[in-house]
């Protein structure tokens, strides 16, 4: 059984098609063909049932996946304590954009902190989706919210996976700098009224940024049900939506580290009761984790 076949192996799972897996390792068609073929002769068992070009995993391949994870992860581990700084790390995280956009300098500090030199690949998902690469063991690392991990299908604690808290953020309204609300003002948040607020159009997101759902008005947290907003733009890219309130084109409720970044202007409503705040979570299966990944959890701790 060679470590290589086992990266085709489970590069076939991740896309169910053979050009798919070749494209993704920058090999052929018929060498990550043969690679499966090899591991299959080596094991004495087919491990996916062949349905026209897909490829299904089929129980004995099922069975493997896990200890094909665990084998890379211990050959990566011992790798490492071998070669010491000149051992290279590729270190992939899964996360919605919101989360990596707030915590992804610090994973990639604490990486290189943990291992000089090494690399990273952010990918974009949603949180159900982030949790399940992790569990599957498509990326080593997911960011999810407190809510997915209470309230989401929780399948982190079947594939023992650990949360890690990182922090919090709040969301805040938002205006630029050239907005009525703000225009000319000297202190700072700026204190409004409900009725001042409701005066002006709103930016605001369609879907959750954390989970993907689609949630209306309710996507950012704002009460609509208390303070019935007057949205005229939907946007689900963050970056866009933040470009918006910076232009002064409508005011937005906005994560406080996103307010700080774009230099936009807080308004604090005096009148309004309710905060929203959302904690979020590292995600990773310490069991299987190889040294850098214990370091750099370790260095996320101390922050």
């Amino acid at each position: 059984m060679d470590l290589s076949d086992l990266r085709l192996f489970l590069s076939a799972i991740r896309h169910h098609n053979l050009n798919a897996a070749a494209n993704e390792l920058n090999l052929t068609a018929s060498a990550v063909s043969r690679g499966i073929r090899r591991l299959e002769d080596s094991l004495r068992t087919p491990l996916f049932d062949r349905v026209g070009k897909s490829l299904m995993l089929n129980a004995a391949g099922q069975r493997l996946q896990q200890r094909a994870i665990s084998l890379l992860d211990l050959a990566e581990a011992t790798r490492a304590e071998f070669e010491g700084s000149a051992f290279k790390v590729h270190c992939r995280v899964a996360a919605p954009a919101v989360l990596q956009w707030r915590w992804g300098g610090a994973l990639a500090q604490a990486l290189e902190e943990a291992q000089s030199g090494s690399s990273m690949v952010f990918r974009l998902a949603y949180e159900d989706e982030a949790l399940a690469a992790v569990a599957r063991g498509d990326a080593d690392l997911a960011l999810v919210s407190q809510e997915a991990l209470v309230n989401g299908p929780q399948r982190h604690q079947a594939e023992g996976l650990v949360a890690e808290p990182l922090g919090t953020m709040s969301m805040q309204l938002a205006a630029g700098a050239t907005h009525p609300l703000v225009a000319g003002a000297k202190t700072s948040p700026r204190v409004v009224s409900t009725q001042q607020v409701l005066q002006h159009e709103f930016a605001a997101p369609s879907r959750s940024m954390f989970c993907g759902v689609g949630r209306g008005t309710r996507s950012d947290g704002w009460r609509d049900d208390q303070m019935p907003r007057r949205i005229r733009y939907w946007i689900d890219d963050l970056q866009l939506l933040v470009q918006f309130v910076a232009e002064g084109r409508a005011l937005a409720y906005l994560p406080d580290f996103a307010i700080e970044a774009a230099g936009l202007r807080r308004l604090r409503v005096r009148d309004c009761q309710y905060t929203c705040e959302e904690s979020a979570s590292l995600l990773w299966r310490p069991t299987e984790a190889a040294g850098w990944q214990l370091r750099m959890v370790d260095r996320l701790r101390g922050r």
